[in-house]
């Protein structure tokens, strides 16, 4: 199966994508904060990004989810700051504090045939709402080196539908964050009270997109949608409400991996009952109400993991 980006790149529409999606960061209005700063000219929003994207890290890595790892492992590339700045979040030192350093288009380019060159199975895109522009105008040097597998757009949920518009055939796997449900929550985790609607209606347009999870003959993935929804202490992300959209709204055979690992992070000391880990009898909780809402395409890796669990 040929990752759709080929297909658009041979036909000459990924330039014209490009052109769009820079037009879009000289007043920027990428994501749903619209800070509308001209980052090609240097200024910062929200994001703190520029022109040229930051990278913590990239790898491969074997600890997503199994249909991105496989054998081969998940190339996953980290970028540095965040459009959402969640409070408790696992990543706080690249979110909030900016580690890594700016790479040009060649280089991140070269990253992405470098990580194909070890094997990976796909190329996972981490908190990359903020950097689109960056990565799509990365893809044709890439494409031209040989780059041939799937891209996965791996981001908190915070995505605004009209930029995800321009994504539709570059990327072929969206696994987006559902965080949490309550207006309330999201103003106070991450200052952005619409975070809910704004989920909903990004997700609803990666499933419109690339449909639900389609994998090989070995299981991996090819093309599709799956969501990952971090549980946390005393039910404070909804669980029940998250479960039952994706499930009546998106699909019920939408792949979920709900996720055992919080601990607290970041300034979570700071915010009960976020000061604390999640118990086995939350998580448990957790995975009986995705049941019960119909949600039954559950991720093994942590379903298998509650022994991090208090």
């Amino acid at each position: 199966m040929q990752p759709s980006y080929i297909e658009l790149f041979k036909k000459g529409e990924l330039k014209e994508r490009i052109e769009k999606l820079y037009r879009m960061i000289r007043e920027c209005c990428l994501c749903p904060r619209n800070c509308t700063v001209n980052r090609l000219e240097g200024e910062r929003g929200i994001c703190k990004t520029g022109e040229l994207p930051v990278v913590s890290s990239y790898n491969l890595h074997f600890g997503e989810e199994d249909p991105l790892v496989g054998e081969g492992g998940s190339g996953t590339i980290f970028f540095t700051h965040c459009n959402l700045l969640c409070n408790f979040c696992q990543n706080y030192e690249i979110s909030h504090l900016g580690e890594g350093e700016e790479a040009s288009l060649p280089v991140l380019a070269k990253m992405m045939l470098a990580l194909q060159e070890r094997g990976c199975h796909n190329i996972n895109f981490v908190t990359p709402t903020h950097v689109v522009p960056q990565i799509v105008a990365s893809l044709p040097l890439a494409i031209e080196g040989g780059l041939k597998v799937p891209l996965v757009y791996n981001s908190g949920g915070y995505d605004s539908v009209d930029t995800l518009k321009l994504l539709e055939g570059v990327f072929d796997i969206y696994m987006p964050d559902f965080k949490f449900v309550s207006r309330e929550v999201a103003a106070s985790l991450c200052q952005a009270k619409d975070y809910p609607e704004i989920a909903k209606k990004a997700i609803k347009e990666m499933h419109r997109q690339v449909g639900d999870l389609v994998t090989d003959e070995r299981g991996i993935a090819q093309k599709g949608l799956l969501i990952r929804h971090l549980v946390l202490p005393e039910g404070m992300a909804g669980t029940r409400e998250v479960m039952r959209f994706l499930s009546r709204e998106i699909s019920p055979r939408t792949y979920v991996n709900v996720m055992a690992q919080y601990r607290p992070c970041g300034k979570a000391i700071h915010y009960p009952p976020l000061n604390r880990s999640l118990t086995r009898t939350e998580y448990n909780q957790a995975i009986e109400i995705a049941l019960e809402e119909g949600i039954t395409m559950l991720d093994k890796i942590n379903v298998h993991l509650d022994y991090r669990l208090i």
